[in-house]
Parts: structure tokens; C-alpha cells; sequence
């Protein structure tokens, strides 16, 4: 770009980033749904899908990972879907394996039960599963399972719309203060800017307690309701995330001490500071060196103090935000598993990075849309700021992404890997504005007040004296009125009005800075997707611990296939009269729980065709579960059908139907189907 481009049309900033915020609603709407259990069911006794011929005093779950259950985690419904296990949990954990039991009533009748579980992994989010066996053998079942997952459904939105808020309202709180601390520090008595840190604070504080009270509900029944349950907050409060949730308000008490110093006390003294510094110019080249003397150490002692000041709300407030940060690190991924002695301190520092970027540049972006006064050496510093924050964050990312994904393969392979790939593109666009960004800062410093700023004062001094001038006159006017408070009022409102015009005018002609200010709303808007994404990576279990689960040998979770009917037809012969024919098949949804199953027989002709006896089986042979015997019931001639085909988990099944044409004829057609 140069000077002369064409200026484009600007959109007026809250329009923009509403706009923007719409858009990420809808991107965090969709990565939400990516999000996905963090601990995983490794085994279980009795198996899924197994058959026990003498009912067990008690089911057992093993899990990959450290979890926390209450005595309601485990419900086993048998095949009216009325609970037959006592309620009471046991924890049989140790020797390195988190495994838990709940005892079963005596003398359980035959048929299919169902074992539904739920519980909160280390890192905070729900998981839940269900599975079934039998006692004796297969049986239809009513038994009721929740159709969605654990933090799924209104309350999973909302808890992780709330943490995207935090998210939010920390970069504001944290990255507003920082830029005006390391920056602009007049921009301590801005009132956009103490609009924007303290909107940060409002926002971080509602959204914290918001996530206490939708623990409740998020983690158990997912019930809106339950939020208000004083017993499931008083449970919350002993957890992990509840200590980090409530420690996180304490911190944001001591956050509201320092906003009050920084935008009372410290924006003061840089006030009093700059207009000593002024007087004490105008005094060095009015009055002799005495004098001049004087004026200059009342000037350095205010800056001693201004400096003192900073200092200490400089390490006042990067303590505080490191703990705010800290309460992240020690309630999700960071704090769970390899080296999390190293990825704790870390994540704190790529928390507070992104903090210096994202809420250092919509600061700056206030200010150059709100303030037009800013000075370019406030810009030149927040690009060196910036950078360091980059150079940061890739380090710390790398570390991260390395410690979370594991291997090559599970970029592409894992939910994980796919939204890291997306929030590395992401950053690459933000980069490349950010680049533009920095092209303009250089012009900016570059220019002096002698070129296009010059002319447009120039220009502005007529415009400016003669609305003065016509103010002095409607005042010279009304000099009988002097005395009239609303009147003085009035002209006081003029005055402001026109020192504002004034200002804006220079501004909007001040080509460097128009372009910067549309990179920097660039920039901006990219970082609300790339937060975005970040929140829903928070919520999503890493690659490597994915990967792990598919390799683990005693894994319950095998790969989903897509749920579509399974439709088989394949020829037979028995080898007797009238032996040969064809067999037809479908299995709908052929997908785990309950399924419908038809099969038709047909001779030669395509006629349906009578048989004495159809059986079919299905074996799991990666699992061991199996065969499961389905005798189907004749509906007519040549057709039959199983209007209750209970599948217990989706994988590779082996396929097994017996027709028999006689008392001695009969074959078995096998095939292997994909069950999803």
C-alpha cells in the first residue's frame, strides 16, 4: 500500500466485531461438538457383550486415567430398566490402575442388562458410556440410556459458551492493563480503555461463577435446573476445578485492588507527571537557571514516584495473573498426563502471552478508533511486545502440541490434531495482518509533522478558528447570560466539541494510521476465531491420549463405522433336493443397541422359497464376545424376522446364517460386516 490507495470504507467497530462474534458463535457451535472423553472405559466385569451363565455379585469398570465418581457413577438396569445394583460405590484403585465396583442384588433373573456410567476425568470434563451383558442369555431389553454423551446437550453449550467468555474476558483484563502499563500509560485515565479492562473483570468474574454453577448439571444429570442445587455445589467445591473455580475469584478480588489503583491513583500521578513536565518547560525557557533547576528536580521527583508506582503494579499485577492463568493450568490438559511439573509453568506462560497479544492489540485497536491522540512510540512498543509474545507462544505451542499429540499421524487422524492444524492457520492469517500491522507502525515512525499530519492542521486551523470565532461571537453575544450556569455549560460542550473535531479531522487524514487501523481490526477479528478454537481444543481429548486408547488391547471404544442398514444377499446350497437358493439379509440401523433384521429366502426362480429353519449369528472375534445366537420368527413363507437384534458395541462382526432345506440338509453362509 502507499499514501495515495484508495482509503476503504470503514465499518464502524462495534459493527465489525459484532459481525465477527457472530461468525465464531457459530465456528464454536460446530468445534463444541468435536469435544470428546478425556478418560476412557479400558475394561469392564463382566466384558461387553459377554454371556455369564451364573449372575456376578458385582460389575467392575477400569479406567485409562485418574477419574472421580459418587455412589450414583454406576447404574446397572436389568431388562425392564429398573436398577438392580445397591447405589454404593467402591474404589478398588491402586498398583497404578484406577478401577471401581458396585455390588449387585442377589438373584438376578436371566437376560440382557445394562450398565450405564458416568464420571469427571483429571482434567475436568465429563465422560460417560454405557454397555451390556447378559446372564444366561440374550434377552430384549427396555433399559433407557441417555442418548447424549456426558456435558452434551443446552448445558454442554452453554458451559463451553461461558468458558469462551472467561477465555475472553481474561485476554481483556490482562492484556488491556499490560498495554497500558508497558505501553501507553496516559491511556490510565482513557475512559474507552478502562471501559475495556474493566469489562474484562465483569466479564471473567460473571463467567466463573456462571461455570461454578453449571458444574452441577454439566458433569451429572445435564439437567439446567440442577444449577441451583446447593448439595451438587457443595460436591463441586471438593473437587479440582471447583478449588481452581473459587480461587479464581479470589484472585479477581485482588485484580479489582489494582484496576482501582490503575485507573485512581497511578492515572493521577501520570497526569499531575505530564503537566509538571510541561510547566516545567515552559518555566526552563521563561525564567533564569535557577529557576529552571528547581522545576526540573520537582519534575524528576514526580517521575521517581510515577516509576515506583509502575513497578509495583507491574509485579503486583503480573502475580495476580499468573495465578488467574495458573487456575487453568491446574484443572485441565496441562495438569494431566506426561511431565506435568514442566507443562504447568508453561501453559501459565502461554496463557499470559496470549493475554499480551490479543488483548494488547483490541486495546490498541480501541485506542485508534476511540483516542485519535495516541502517540506512534505507544505503537512501537506494543509491536516489540507483540513479537516477544510470538516468539513465546511458538515455543510454548510447540511444547504443548508435541506433549498433546504424540506422533505425526494424529494431526490428521485425531479431532485434536485437525483443530491444532486449524488454529496453526489461523495464527499464520493473524501473523500476515499482523505483518501489514507492522508495515504501517514503520511508516508511522518514519513520518514527522511536516508532511500529510501538517497539512491536514493546516487545513483544519481556518475551519477551527471560525467556529471558535463564531463560539466568541454567540459568547460576546450573550455576555448578559455569562452568569447563567446552563448557558456556560453550553459553551463549555462547544469548546469540547470542537477540540474533538478538530482532532479527528487530523486524524482520518492521516493516511499510516487509517491503514493501521484497518489491519488492526483485522487482526482482531482473527484472534476472536483463533480463541475460539483454543477454547474447543481445551475441551478435546488429545491425540496422544486417543491414540493410546485405540492401541490399548483391553479398550472397549472400537472405531465407529457409518450407521447404515447392512443389506446381504448371497447364494447357498445344501446339497439336497431342491437345495439351492438365495439368501437375502438386512440389518437396520446395524449399529450398537437394538436393530431389526429381516431375512428372505428365495429358490432359483426369485420365488420365495419355504425352508424348515433360519438361524443367524454375530461374533466379535477381536473382542471375544460371541457368537450371539438370533433365532428369527417366520413371518411368512420364504421370509423371517428379529424385531429386537441387540448389538453391544460396533466393530468388524462376523456374520453366520444357517439354512436348512431338510432333516439332513443344511450350510452356514459366512461373511464379516461392518457394524457401526
Amino acid at each position: 500500500m502507499t499514501a495515495t490507495a484508495p482509503r476503504i470504507r470503514q465499518l464502524p467497530l462495534i459493527r465489525v466485531l459484532f459481525v465477527t462474534a457472530v461468525l465464531v458463535c457459530g465456528l464454536f457451535g460446530t468445534l463444541s461438538g468435536t469435544a470428546s472423553a478425556h478418560a476412557a472405559l479400558t475394561g469392564s466385569d463382566p466384558k461387553d457383550g459377554a454371556v455369564v451363565d451364573v449372575a456376578p455379585k458385582d460389575v467392575t469398570l477400569t479406567f485409562s486415567e485418574q477419574i472421580a465418581m459418587g455412589d450414583n457413577s454406576i447404574r446397572v438396569l436389568d431388562p425392564s430398566s429398573k436398577r438392580v445394583d445397591v447405589a454404593k460405590m467402591r474404589d478398588l484403585s491402586g498398583g497404578g490402575t484406577v478401577r471401581y465396583a458396585v455390588d449387585l442384588k442377589p438373584g438376578l433373573p436371566d437376560g440382557t442388562y445394562t450398565v450405564a456410567w458416568q464420571a469427571v476425568s483429571a482434567d475436568s470434563h465429563p465422560v460417560s458410556g454405557a454397555f451390556t451383558f447378559s446372564i444366561g442369555a440374550p434377552s430384549e431389553t427396555t433399559a433407557i440410556v441417555p442418548d447424549q454423551e456426558a456435558g452434551g446437550g443446552l448445558v454442554g453449550t452453554l458451559y463451553d459458551t461461558v468458558r469462551y467468555l472467561s477465555y475472553a474476558g481474561f485476554v481483556l483484563l490482562v492484556g488491556g492493563a499490560a498495554f497500558i502499563l508497558a505501553c501507553w500509560q496516559r491511556g490510565a485515565s482513557v475512559r474507552p480503555l478502562q471501559r475495556l479492562v474493566v469489562g474484562g473483570w465483569v466479564t471473567l468474574t460473571a463467567a466463573t461463577l456462571v461455570l461454578l454453577l453449571l458444574r452441577t448439571p454439566y458433569t451429572g444429570s445435564g439437567k439446567l435446573g440442577d444449577a441451583f442445587d446447593l448439595g451438587g455445589l457443595a460436591d463441586v467445591l471438593d473437587t479440582k476445578t471447583g478449588a481452581a473455580l473459587v480461587s479464581r475469584l479470589l484472585l479477581l478480588g485482588a485484580a479489582a485492588l489494582f484496576i482501582a489503583v490503575l485507573f485512581g491513583a497511578y492515572a493521577k500521578r501520570v497526569t499531575e507527571t505530564e503537566s509538571e513536565a510541561e510547566s516545567g518547560t515552559e518555566a526552563e525557557s521563561g525564567t533564569d537557571d535557577g529557576e529552571g533547576s528547581g522545576g526540573a528536580g520537582s519534575g524528576s521527583e514526580a517521575q521517581k514516584a510515577k516509576a515506583d508506582l509502575t513497578f509495583g503494579l507491574g509485579l503486583g499485577g503480573t502475580v495476580v495473573a499468573a495465578g488467574i492463568a495458573g487456575t487453568w493450568a491446574l484443572s485441565e490438559h496441562a495438569s494431566t498426563g506426561i511431565q506435568t511439573g514442566l507443562a504447568m509453568p508453561l501453559d501459565v506462560l502461554h496463557l499470559l502471552a496470549v493475554a499480551a497479544w490479543l488483548g494488547g492489540l483490541v486495546s490498541l485497536l480501541t485506542a485508534l478508533h476511540r483516542t485519535p491522540d495516541i502517540e506512534r512510540a505507544a505503537v512501537r512498543r506494543f509491536s516489540r511486545i507483540a513479537f516477544t509474545s510470538v516468539v513465546v507462544l511458538a515455543v510454548t505451542g510447540l511444547y504443548q502440541a508435541w506433549r498433546q499429540v504424540g506422533s505425526w499421524s494424529a494431526l490428521t487422524d485425531t479431532g485434536y490434531g485437525q483443530l491444532l492444524l486449524a488454529k496453526v492457520a489461523l495464527i499464520a492469517v493473524l501473523l500476515c495482518a499482523a505483518w501489514f500491522s507492522r508495515r504501517w507502525t514503520g511508516l508511522l515512525g518514519e513520518r514527522t509533522t511536516t508532511g500529510t499530519e501538517a497539512g491536514a492542521e493546516a487545513e483544519a486551523e481556518p475551519e477551527a478558528e471560525e467556529a471558535e470565532a463564531e463560539a466568541g461571537d454567540e459568547a460576546g453575544d450573550s455576555a448578559g447570560e455569562a452568569s447563567d450556569p446552563e448557558r456556560a455549560a453550553q459553551l463549555a460542550r462547544q469548546r469540547t466539541a470542537l477540540a474533538t473535531a478538530r482532532k479527528k479531522q487530523v486524524r482520518d487524514a492521516d493516511t499510516e494510521r487509517s491503514g493501521l487501523r484497518r489491519s488492526v481490526l483485522i487482526e482482531a477479528c482473527v484472534a476472536l476465531v483463533v480463541l475460539a478454537v483454543t477454547t474447543a481444543l481445551t475441551g478435546t481429548e488429545p491425540g496422544r491420549t486417543q491414540e493410546q486408547e485405540a492401541g490399548r488391547p483391553g479398550t472397549e471404544a472400537a472405531a465407529p463405522a457409518p450407521a447404515r442398514p447392512i443389506n446381504l444377499t448371497e447364494p447357498f446350497d445344501t446339497g439336497g433336493a431342491n437345495g439351492k437358493g438365495t439368501v437375502r439379509l438386512t440389518l437396520d440401523p446395524a449399529r450398537s443397541g437394538n436393530n431389526l433384521m429381516h431375512v428372505w429366502i428365495d429358490d432359483p426362480a426369485g420365488k420365495p422359497m419355504d425352508v424348515p429353519e433360519v438361524k443367524v449369528a454375530y461374533t466379535l472375534k477381536s473382542e471375544q464376545i460371541g457368537p450371539l445366537p438370533i433365532v428369527p420368527e417366520r413371518l411368512a413363507p420364504g421370509h423371517w424376522s428379529a424385531s429386537s437384534v441387540q448389538i453391544p458395541m460396533p466393530g468388524d462382526w462376523h456374520l453366520q446364517v444357517t439354512v436348512r432345506t431338510s432333516d439332513i440338509d443344511q450350510t452356514t453362509i459366512e461373511k464379516n460386516v461392518k457394524i457401526g
